[in-house]
């Protein structure tokens, strides 16, 4: 496979979330899009109205993200959120796969940018969990298993990751107290995150205390449910111009550089161990024994990582890369994505969280870390702690990543503890099902 490349330059300029919580209760699913677009036009010190001229005089196009028909109750319904923030007739679609609808949503829209097909293009997500029972809830995302052979038989996504987890402790050594380090960390960045839904200190005996799920996952190993709408605006440089020329203000340019995107099998009893899909600095002695990619590692995130690193020219993450959100629906599953995306050798990753590498630098998560800060991983506080509302998330995690590029996270935190000190170079990464699709998307300053 060689090194893709995308048509023409792209930039990411603005974005914009609503609160994630367990219910927003005060509005309706296109409302609650409506105010994270809302946010996003803001930023660009525009009105509503002047964006939305800008966006048909100027071959302007959105797309919809959301996951599921079932919490809705409502086919169809992008159009009816496209509908209320304004943007038809303009060209829009809508965009799912599972937990990567989000991060599907955003690399659609910059591919669209980057063909000619349009200048500018918002990328709207949303899903409102809510409207149905935790147990319910989960039922409908068991159904993104297979449903002829899985799901009858009580398949769960929990359960998928207990298993996972499982073997990756069995294989590496991989400890429980090293799983609740991720925790700790992500809760403890959200707590100066206003956005995110579960804002709390917590200790590694509060995660292994709290209630046993799926062992060896506690309920505080797991992310909620949320309800939740997040906006992002890329562009062309015709459309930058555009912008500006309407009297817009950008706060700070994010050139779209990478992206790559990976598949496997929905289950995963039906892929095939093979070799290892090597990344350039690694070699196949590395992993001479490894039975690859077993149920301990993401065969499609490790595809996504190559394809975006080569496009990016990336050869050394740990020193190009400024910072990294990731797709952690489960503590176990931001272990294994440290190894898919290279930060670590295969089976290193709990070693990885344990030396502090991951954590932030200024913040006291109780207890010592030997280097800590050297690439922080979810400073939003992931899903794990700012909540998965499936269609937002991988949107929410690109707004995010731009605040940081931009260093505007004071400005739309209140604080800015969360603030990686000149931040030039993030990656957002996006994952579904059991790994069955995954995105990586890298973005850096102008």
């Amino acid at each position: 496979m060689g090194n893709r490349a995308l048509g023409r330059p792209v930039y990411f300029i603005s974005g914009g979330v609503s609160q994630f919580t367990k219910a927003r209760q005060d509005l309706t699913f296109g409302a609650m899009v409506k105010e994270s677009t809302d946010q996003m036009v803001e930023d660009l010190n525009l009105p509503c109205g002047k964006f939305i001229e800008i966006l048909r005089k100027k071959n302007g196009g959105t797309k919809a993200s959301y996951f599921s028909d079932h919490y809705t109750r409502q086919l169809m319904a992008g159009i009816m959120a496209q509908d209320i923030q304004g943007f038809c007739p303009l060209s829009s679609n809508r965009v799912e796969g599972g937990g990567a609808t989000g991060g599907i949503c955003f690399q659609e829209a910059v591919k669209d940018v980057a063909s000619g097909y349009l200048d500018l293009c918002v990328a709207f997500g949303f899903e409102t969990m809510s409207h149905v029972r935790t147990w319910k809830g989960n039922e409908f995302i068991a159904l993104a298993s297979d449903t002829d052979f899985d799901y009858p038989v009580g398949g769960f996504y929990s359960g998928y990751y207990a298993m996972m987890v499982t073997r990756h402790m069995y294989e590496f050594g991989t400890t429980v107290e090293q799983m609740a380090m991720v925790s700790v960390k992500n809760h403890r960045n959200a707590f100066f995150n206003p956005y995110a839904q579960k804002r709390e200190k917590l200790t590694i005996d509060d995660v292994r205390k709290s209630e046993m799920v799926a062992w060896p996952l506690t309920r505080r190993d797991i992310c909620v449910m949320s309800d939740g709408a997040a906006s992002c605006l890329v562009v062309s440089e015709e459309g930058i111009e555009e912008i500006l020329k309407a009297g817009g203000n950008i706060g700070g340019t994010v050139k779209i550089i990478g992206i790559g995107r990976g598949t496997d099998m929905m289950r995963m009893a039906d892929r095939p161990h093979g070799e290892v899909v090597l990344l350039p600095w690694e070699k196949e002695d590395h992993y001479r024994d490894l039975k690859y990619p077993g149920v301990h590692s993401f065969r499609a995130g490790r595809v996504a990582a190559r394809e975006a690193y080569g496009m990016a020219g990336i050869t050394d993450p740990l020193e190009e890369i400024d910072f990294i959100e990731l797709h952690d629906a489960y503590t176990s599953s931001e272990i294994q994505t440290y190894e898919d995306l290279g930060l670590c050798k295969y089976g290193d990753g709990g070693r990885f969280v344990e030396s502090g590498a991951s954590f932030l630098k200024n913040i006291d998560y109780g207890f010592p870390l030997t280097r800590p800060g050297k690439l922080p991983v979810n400073p939003s506080g992931g899903l794990i702690a700012c909540g998965h509302p499936v269609g937002a998330t991988g949107l929410m995690q690109a707004v995010f990543s731009l605040w940081q590029i931009q260093g505007t996270i004071k400005k739309h935190f209140g604080t800015d503890d969360l603030q990686i000190p000149e931040a030039k170079t993030g990656l957002w990464h996006s994952h579904a099902g059991t790994g069955t699709y995954v995105t990586v998307t890298i973005g850096e300053k102008v």
